[in-house]
C-alpha cells in the first residue's frame, strides 16, 4: 500500500471509529483528529518521493561554470532543450566563468537543494580542483551526482603554419628548443593543463604554457599563429581542422577513432597516453536522490534520441549516460588520476 492510499484509508477509519456526532445529526471528525490527519497528509506529500513526482513546476537553470561557445557550454544546451519539451517547463543555461570553474560550482553548492538549480560541468570544479586549490568555497565531494552526458576525445592541434606535422616531429622540435613552443590551454587546471603536462611529462619535453579562460579565446589565438599548440577537445576544434585554419597531429583515445582512421593517436608514440573531457550534471549538496534519479531517467531518455545522439557525435562525442551511483564512481576514480599528474608535474595555479 502507497503512503497516499495508506492515508485515504485511516481517513476512512477515523471517519466511522472516532467521529463525533453533531447538533444536525451528521457524524463529524474531531477537530484534533482532523488536525493530525491534516499534518500527515502534508508530511507525506512532502517526502521526496512526492517531490520527485512532481518535479519541475517551474523554471530549471543549469549553471555552466565557463564561458559560452565551448563544449562545456554547448552540451548542456543540447540536453537542455530536450528536457525543457519533456517537462513542460523552460530549461536556462546561465553562465558563471571563473576561477577554473568554481564560481559557478560555489553558486550552485549554495542553491536550495530542490532540483531546480542544477551544474553541468566538465571535470576542473569536480575533480580537479581540489587537488589545486588550498582552500574552497564549496566540498566538490558533497554535490549530488546525476549522469554523465558525454565524454569528447583530448586532442593535439597546432596552428596551421607550425612546422611539426606528426606527435614525434613535435617532440624532437621540443626538444631541440626547450620551452620554446606555446602551449595554449582552456586555463590554469584544466583537462587542457594537466592533458599538456601530462605530455610533457611521457615526452620528457617542455612547453610554455599560455592559459587562456576557455577554450574559445585560446583556439582564436592558435588559429592566429599567436601560439603554437593545443589540447583541447575535439568538439570545437575539430571544424577548425576540417576548415583548414587548424592541424590535428593526433587524438587522445587508446585506439584510433573510426570517424578519424588517418588519424594517428599520441598512444602510437607515447603507449598508455589517454586523455578526455567528460561533461557531468550534478545537485546541490542534500538534493533527494528521489530528484537526482528522475533527472538521471530523462537525460538517459534523451541519450536514446536518435537527433541528440546526431548533435553529439557532431562534437566528437561519446554519449555516456548510465546511473548516478556509475556517475559518483567514475569521477572519484577521476579525482586519484588526475591527482596523480598534479603531483607529478608539480601543477600549481601560477603555472
Amino acid at each position: 500500500m502507497t503512503p497516499l492510499s495508506w492515508l485515504r484509508s485511516s481517513q476512512a477509519h477515523a471517519a466511522t471509529s472516532h467521529a463525533n456526532v453533531g447538533t444536525d445529526g451528521r457524524r463529524r471528525l474531531p477537530r484534533c483528529r482532523i488536525g493530525a490527519v491534516a499534518a500527515l497528509f502534508a508530511a507525506l506529500t512532502a517526502l521526496p518521493g512526492a517531490q520527485a513526482q512532481d518535479f519541475p513546476s517551474r523554471p530549471v537553470k543549469i549553471i555552466v561554470p565557463f564561458p559560452a561557445g565551448g563544449t562545456a557550454d554547448v552540451m548542456p544546451r543540447i540536453f537542455g532543450e530536450r528536457l525543457a519539451k519533456k517537462w513542460g517547463q523552460p530549461v536556462v543555461i546561465e553562465n558563471r566563468a571563473g576561477a577554473g570553474g568554481n564560481i559557478g560550482a560555489e553558486a550552485v553548492a549554495k542553491a536550495e537543494p530542490d532540483g531546480y538549480t542544477l551544474l553541468a560541468a566538465p571535470p576542473p570544479p569536480l575533480v580537479i580542483n581540489q587537488n589545486l586549490y588550498p582552500k574552497l568555497g564549496f566540498d566538490p565531494t558533497e554535490f549530488v551526482p546525476i549522469v554523465i552526458m558525454g565524454r569528447v576525445p583530448n586532442a593535439l592541434v597546432t596552428n596551421a603554419k607550425f612546422p611539426a606535422d606528426s606527435v614525434a616531429a613535435l617532440i624532437a622540435a621540443a626538444k631541440a628548443s626547450p620551452g620554446k613552443i606555446t602551449s595554449a590551454t582552456q586555463g590554469n587546471g584544466t583537462t587542457s593543463h594537466l592533458t599538456s603536462e601530462l605530455f610533457q611529462l611521457m615526452a620528457e619535453v617542455k612547453f610554455q604554457h599560455v592559459p587562456y579562460r576557455g577554450s574559445a579565446p585560446a583556439l582564436t589565438d592558435l588559429v592566429a599563429g599567436s601560439v603554437d599548440i593545443m589540447f583541447d577537445n575535439l568538439g570545437v576544434s575539430l571544424p577548425l581542422v576540417k576548415s583548414g585554419q587548424l592541424k590535428l597531429l593526433a587524438v587522445a583515445t587508446p585506439k584510433r577513432m573510426a570517424a578519424l582512421k588517418d588519424v594517428p593517436t599520441i598512444a602510437e608514440t607515447l603507449p598508455g597516453f589517454e586523455s578526455a573531457a567528460w561533461f557531468a550534471i550534478v545537485a546541490p549538496p542534500k538534493t533527494p536522490q528521489a530528484i537526482a534519479d528522475k533527472i538521471n531517467a530523462d537525460v538517459n531518455e534523451a541519450l536514446q534520441q536518435g537527433d541528440i545522439i546526431q548533435r553529439l557525435d557532431q562534437l566528437s562525442a561519446e554519449p555516456i549516460g548510465g546511473t548516478p551511483q556509475a556517475t559518483a564512481a567514475y569521477m572519484r576514480e577521476e579525482v586519484e588520476r588526475w591527482h596523480k599528474v598534479i603531483k607529478a608535474a608539480n601543477v600549481r595555479l601560477d603555472q
